[in-house]
């Protein structure tokens, strides 16, 4: 599977089999968190086979989690809130052509009670955070019971800006192959409850840029990067520039 067709097949998953993470894919994911933790600036890590973080109330009961023993740790400085987004989806992808399944995980109040924050949070032995950093959210990973299914979505129209003005006021407009094959992609992406609260502007010909709008359940600048790293994979890096 390349990173393109798991952007199709990858799907929210909240209950796990009884499976450990085999070694060599152990191995290959912390290789490429060591890369994300490099270019990103981040403290991302993989903690396996630890079952308590995710036997809880709260975040941990929301969206019946069952069965989590693995989870990447998404740490970073504050304010890395796009970056983590990036990279993080750039590790589920991978998971995913792995064999693997994920479900990111919020941590603000407002989809988990504190205490489940601060369950996740007695586990020290088992990830480090630096001065400067904090605990952005979860991911977890393992063997799903099943693959999760496709949330409903709207129209790439609605997500799209073309010369500064929205798409859906220009019923006439020709989009470039690459950025049309760019926001399918970028439609598939995973948002906190499912929110979308993206725009994807074509500026000038290879020229793109990507807003976060404002969200009352948080996240939207977490869930540009993850929406950016799905545009950039399917669009190709070679056919634009980001603004």
């Amino acid at each position: 599977m390349t990173i393109q067709e798991a952007i199709a097949a990858r799907h929210s998953v909240r209950q796990y089999i009884d499976k450990p993470i085999e070694a060599s894919v152990v191995e290959r994911l912390n290789e490429e968190i060591a890369l994300c933790n490099q270019e990103g600036g981040l403290h991302i890590q993989l903690v396996t086979n630890e079952p308590k973080a995710f036997n809880g109330s709260g975040v941990f009961a929301y969206g019946k989690f069952k069965g989590v023993s693995n989870y990447l740790a998404m740490v970073g400085y504050k304010g890395a809130d796009e970056a983590i987004g990036y990279y993080g989806e750039r590790l589920v992808l991978l998971a995913q052509t792995l064999g693997l399944n994920s479900c990111w995980v919020g941590l603000t109040a407002t989809v988990v009670s504190p205490t489940a924050r601060l369950r996740l949070k007695k586990q020290p032995d088992q990830y480090s955070i630096a001065a400067g950093e904090k605990l952005h959210c979860v991911i977890a990973l393992g063997y799903g019971a099943t693959q999760g299914v496709q949330h409903p979505m709207r129209s790439m129209e609605w997500f799209v800006m073309v010369h500064g003005s929205m798409m859906w006021r220009q019923r006439d407009v020709v989009l470039p192959d690459w950025f049309r094959r760019g926001m399918e992609a970028a439609l598939l992406a995973p948002t906190a409850v499912n929110q979308q609260k993206f725009f994807i502007e074509l500026v000038y010909k290879h020229t793109v840029h990507a807003y976060a709008r404002f969200s009352l359940v948080g996240y939207a600048k977490m869930d540009l990067g993850i929406v950016k790293y799905h545009f950039e994979v399917a669009a190709g890096k070679e056919n634009f520039t980001w603004k």
